[in-house]
């Protein structure tokens, strides 16, 4: 039986450490200068590049190739266009419509919104098991769930049935004016 699969030497050792203290520096250095918008997932652009920057991280520490130093040149290339894009979303709708994805109305008060449902390709069990992880106990404490532009699930609820959300709160969303 072959075992090579699982042994290395401590030179390999050494030099996967040595990629990750690196790489390690680099990437609090640049968390430091792109600040705490790094690595938040405000935005379907936001989690790209985060799952982009571990790659990098992932397979410096794990191999040979990205050499260190390209690595870091690498993970400053990604912290450069999250902030230059960043900046731009801010100023352009154009560019703020191109890298983000517009929440999606999934339920307004009780009514479940089928169409919706099928476009955000989420089935009813998903819709039940945020509404659990949420803790809404009834149907009626429902006000919204939407589904956010980071492809998370979002519950409106209040166990008053008279307390409406505020418009300002779903300002965006689409089916919320509808």
């Amino acid at each position: 039986m072959d075992y090579s699969w699982i042994n290395t030497t401590w030179t390999a050792v050494l030099m996967a450490s040595l990629s990750a203290l690196g790489i390690y520096i680099a990437l609090i250095l640049f968390t430091r200068m792109g600040g705490l918008r790094s690595f938040s997932k405000m935005s379907s652009f936001d989690f790209a590049i985060t799952v982009a920057i571990g790659s990098v991280i992932g397979s410096t520490v794990l191999s040979d190739s990205p050499p260190l130093y390209l690595a870091i040149a690498a993970l400053a290339a990604l912290y450069i266009i999250q902030i230059v894009v960043a900046s731009l979303r801010g100023r352009s709708s154009l560019v703020d419509k191109l890298v983000n994805n517009e929440p999606l109305l999934l339920m307004k008060g009780t009514n479940i919104l089928e169409e919706n449902l099928r476009e955000a390709k989420v089935t009813h069990a998903d819709l039940r098991a945020k509404l659990r992880e949420a803790n809404a106990t009834q149907l009626s404490q429902v006000k919204a769930v939407v589904m956010e532009a980071t492809g998370d699930i979002a519950v409106l609820h209040n166990e008053d049935p008279d307390h409406e959300v505020d418009d300002v709160i779903l300002r965006g969303v689409r089916g919320w004016d509808e």
